[in-house]
């Protein structure tokens, strides 16, 4: 049975805010001295890479309006297999400057879908 496209898209949306609340009242040394908060968004930020990635396969239309959707499934891609050279500070201003725009662009799409 294929998963509804709205299933991704709550994954994402879901995972992105998890991030926020994660690192919510930290500034980039806070989160660079964090260990546990580090792999908590790391992971979250694999879970918004695969639903995007499977969201590509299943609904092309929905995903394409999913800005930066190809940076975001690469970034996913570094941390997971890159997981030895994944630089902190690149995952805070990806944390702090694109998950916003990335939230609002999914809950538009969820509205829509809904």
């Amino acid at each position: 049975m294929q998963r509804d496209p709205r299933a991704f898209l709550w994954d994402v949306r879901e995972s992105a805010v998890a991030i926020q609340s994660f690192t919510a009242g930290m500034d980039v040394a806070a989160y660079a001295g964090n260990a546990m908060a580090q792999a908590a968004v790391e992971r979250k930020f694999e879970i918004i890479g695969e639903a995007l990635n499977q969201l590509a396969k299943l609904d092309a239309s929905v995903a394409a309006r999913i800005p930066d959707l190809p940076q975001i499934v690469a970034f996913r891609n570094q941390l997971i297999h890159g997981y030895a050279t994944v630089n902190v500070g690149t995952v805070w201003n990806i944390t702090q400057n694109a998950l916003p725009s990335l939230i609002d662009a999914v809950q538009v799409l969820l509205d829509e879908l809904q």
